[in-house]
């Protein structure tokens, strides 16, 4: 394939409709995507490879190849990540630090996660983290930051912290600013009488483990809401309406909103041109619900497309951090993080490839029908062709990668 040749043309017909592709291609350089890191073991973490998981979380399936010791999940990590074109960051989690099953989750500190730092150095990525208020004996009840037993609070309100700080320890090392994001399991299963104590209990934890005054420059917190869980059918103490108000009312962390922690009939993309009318910052974990919040691989969907053009519609790259969340332990692991992170890349990449202020001319001038045939015509250009210029802008493999995984 004549990958310069082709890109030519689709330049062409691109430019027809007002749309430069070297324009669009620079732009691409300047947004990453935040590659998770547990798509490559089901979410089992380092600190303990027969590790199971906890707190309405599931990986299903079977697959081979599993990574086995702490070199082989970051060689898996590493041939993922060179898979997936362009600007990148890799989110990790706190069961993830290479201390062993010895180190308890209110002890972790930043010389934990040098491992990360050097892998981060070596890749040229930035980090972002997360807490891991899950799989763990003190959250066996349903309940770590809203619980009413205060011992357990008070441990998952230190870990809170300590992972606030390697967060950091991140942002100073790379120079990149680390999004550390809290997501809590806790809720009851049936029917729920005190809705309004756990979530009294939830702003005081909060509000301890955000008291400690950190750098924005190097660490931003979000928080992240459920619709339900496993186990939290009837109730979630984080709900999305108290992450928005704690958000707002406190302002020392900012939202996160994923794909599957809604209704399935509830889209996040709907969502975002609310918060950035405050001038929020958002994160976003985008993910593929298949009826519930499964975790299923990001494709290049409806709903991922829509997400990527509304954020370019409000030219708000710089205020929504786009990030990953699935585990799907039913095929090839390596494959299933550069599936997910390339149909990301692809639906960024399709959304800038709009004649967005033209269409946004002819719908303030009531020309509905410029408006909905615009949107319809340039469906039919050459965008896999642009894409192949992209991957090739990167050093990044086209098509030829598959035949690497066909297990």
């Amino acid at each position: 394939m004549n990958i310069d040749r082709n890109y030519e043309i689709a330049r062409e017909l691109y430019a027809q409709y007002g749309i430069d592709t070297d324009a669009v291609l620079e732009k691409m350089k300047e947004i990453p995507v935040s590659i998770h890191c547990w798509q490559i073991d089901d979410l089992t973490g380092l600190e303990d490879f027969e590790g199971k998981l906890t707190g309405g979380i599931a990986a299903t399936g079977n697959a081979g190849g599993k990574p086995k010791s702490v070199e082989e999940y970051f060689q898996q990590l590493k041939e993922a990540l060179s898979l997936i074109p362009g600007k990148k960051k890799v989110a990790a989690h706190a069961i993830y630090h290479t201390a062993g099953k010895g180190l308890d989750r209110d002890q972790i500190e930043p010389k934990h996660f040098a491992r990360w730092v050097e892998f981060a150095k070596e890749m040229d990525l930035g980090l972002d983290f997360n807490p891991t208020y899950f799989s763990h004996p003190k959250s066996e009840d349903g309940f770590t930051l809203s619980s009413n037993d205060e011992g357990i609070r008070r441990f998952w309100v230190e870990h809170g912290k300590r992972c606030r700080r390697i967060g950091e320890y991140f942002g100073k090392e790379l120079g990149q600013t680390c999004y550390t994001n809290h997501w809590i399991p806790d809720g009851y299963k049936d029917i729920t009488v005190d809705k309004l104590g756990p979530r009294k209990l939830l702003e005081k934890s909060l509000d301890e483990i955000f008291g400690e005054a950190i750098d924005p420059r190097y660490n931003v917190d979000s928080v992240e809401s459920k619709l339900f869980g496993l186990g939290s059918e009837s109730y979630v103490t984080g709900s999305h309406e108290f992450y928005t108000n704690y958000v707002a009312h406190k302002k020392n962390c900012i939202i996160c909103m994923d794909a599957g922690h809604f209704h399935p009939t509830e889209v996040i993309s709907s969502k975002l041109s609310s918060y950035l009318t405050f001038n929020q910052e958002i994160m976003l974990h985008v993910s593929r619900p298949v009826r519930w919040d499964s975790d299923h691989v990001t494709i290049l969907d409806d709903e991922t497309k829509a997400i990527m053009e509304e954020i370019a519609r409000c030219d708000a790259f710089d205020q929504v951090h786009i990030g990953l969340d699935f585990f799907d332990a039913s095929i090839n692991r390596i494959a299933a993080t550069a599936i997910g992170g390339r149909s990301t890349k692809k639906a960024i990449l399709l959304a800038l490839l709009q004649p967005t202020q033209e269409l946004i001319a002819a719908e303030r001038e009531g020309n509905f029908t410029k408006r909905l045939a615009l949107l319809e015509e340039v469906k039919g250009l050459p965008f896999g062709l642009v894409w192949a210029k992209y991957c090739q802008m990167c050093g990044c493999r086209q098509d030829d990668w598959i035949r690497d995984y066909n297990n």
